[in-house]
């Protein structure tokens, strides 16, 4: 079975990635990664290989520069991808930006998954995957992706389109700022002792379920009386009297998706990826095992560190259990709706937990609040839209704005102004457009 990693996010995953898929998957599987820097090639080389003999599989990894030997032949293709750097998010903000306190422009704008920002990313990142898409269309026709790029529900219309089977996993919203686990937090409750569920879009994930997993004992009443008295912050109070839902996962997330809102100014300078001094930690760390080994003393240490900074999304999990056909049960999964969410469109991007039997989707069928459904399908229709600008369809850009709600009350004829000089201003990197 052979596994083609390509993205910059790859080198920072690949402790997770090796260790699900040889010692949690025991998968003896031939594995390429994609790298064009002759140093870090080196670095993931050594370190994969103390890796792999660590499992006492007879797996291979080969890191190399070029994409066609990468792809050739690969039953899975894991993409780890995000070209928007913070250099590329500044160039939206200062055209965004106004000309004095009087005049503040649409800095509110400068998202990284919604509204114009959110767009201005999806084009960059859809160019990404279309060149992506083409080689595998020579190289691995058949193969499976596992997709990580951002924005994830955009890319994933984008790989579908193209033919493939996707599947992707976006930022969890189990984990993290109210997520289900600082939520568990609040009622004084391990998440372990919970059964919880989430359904909607990614980034915009709602809690459906709350229970107790001893008694059955119904939860979500109480997390709701907590959000109405705003102790889960006054985002998670405005969206669940709006929708009738608790939102789930950083509600910032949510907002993106939005129009403005009064008490809520997206980040000024967002990290994309790996800061410099995470990326000299983790080098440290995967030379520490490239040299010594992964059974010594230091590399054992070296790799627990690496893994407990890994983000807690488990890929080849999912990997594996489609390309095996096994059954699989796993929470917050994006893929195609098909019936998943029956009041959105079977084309929408959606999230939600995957149960698999045998390799095969089995659906759930979640229903929404009226109120949630509605907007979850603005989204969804404005996300398709989207992934169809960024392949080059100058009219799907255009309804894009039309529709997009997070644009609410702005002259729409003016966004479609300042996008277009923003294509411009990007042109380097957009030529489909």
């Amino acid at each position: 079975m052979k596994f083609a990693f390509i993205g910059q996010d790859i080198p920072t995953l690949l402790p997770t990635l090796l260790t699900d898929l040889l010692f949690a998957g025991k998968e003896a599987a031939d594995v390429w990664v994609e790298e064009s820097n002759p140093a870090m090639q080196d670095v993931l080389d050594r370190y994969g290989k103390a890796i792999i003999l660590r499992s006492k599989l007879p797996a291979t990894i080969t890191v190399s520069a070029e994409r066609s030997q990468v792809l050739q032949g690969a039953d899975c293709v894991l993409y780890a991808g995000d070209v928007q750097p913070a250099s590329r998010f500044a160039m939206d903000r200062g055209a965004l930006a106004g000309t004095d306190e009087k005049d503040p422009g649409l800095t509110e704008q400068a998202r990284v998954n919604g509204g114009i920002g959110g767009l201005m990313h999806t084009l960059r990142a859809g160019e990404a995957v279309l060149n992506l898409c083409e080689a595998m269309q020579e190289h691995c026709p058949e193969a499976l992706v596992i997709n990580l790029g951002q924005p994830v529900a955009r890319t994933t219309d984008l790989f579908l389109h193209q033919g493939f089977r996707c599947f992707a996993l976006g930022r969890n919203p189990m984990r993290g700022a109210n997520g289900v686990d600082s939520l568990c937090k609040k009622m004084s409750r391990k998440p372990d002792t919970v059964h919880a569920e989430t359904a909607g879009l990614p980034g915009f994930a709602f809690l459906t379920e709350l229970r107790d997993k001893a008694t059955g004992k119904d939860l979500l009443p109480q997390m709701k009386e907590r959000a109405e008295k705003e102790e889960l912050g006054r985002l998670s109070r405005r969206w669940l009297d709006w929708y009738g839902a608790l939102p789930v996962g950083d509600v910032t997330d949510h907002a993106e998706f939005l129009p403005a809102q009064p008490d809520y100014i997206p980040e000024e300078e967002p990290v994309f990826g790996e800061t410099v001094e995470q990326r000299k930690e983790r080098i440290l760390h995967m030379n520490t095992i490239g040299t010594y080994g992964a059974s010594s003393q230091d590399g054992a240490m070296a790799q627990v560190v690496l893994l407990s900074k890994a983000p807690p999304i488990r890929p080849m999990k999912l990997a594996l259990a489609l390309l095996r056909k096994e059954d699989l049960d796993m929470e917050a999964v994006t893929r195609r709706n098909d019936g998943e969410l029956p009041q959105l469109p079977g084309y929408a991007i959606i999230e939600s937990r995957l149960t698999l039997k045998a390799g095969e989707v089995v659906p759930h069928q979640w229903l929404l609040p009226g109120a949630l459904a509605e907007v979850c399908g603005e989204i969804a229709e404005t996300n398709a839209l989207a992934a169809q600008a960024a392949a080059g369809d100058r009219s799907a850009l255009r309804e894009c704005v039309e529709l997009d709600p997070a644009l609410a009350g702005l002259d729409r004829l003016y966004c479609q102004d300042l996008i277009d000089k923003m294509i411009e201003l990007h042109r380097d990197v957009l030529p489909r457009l």
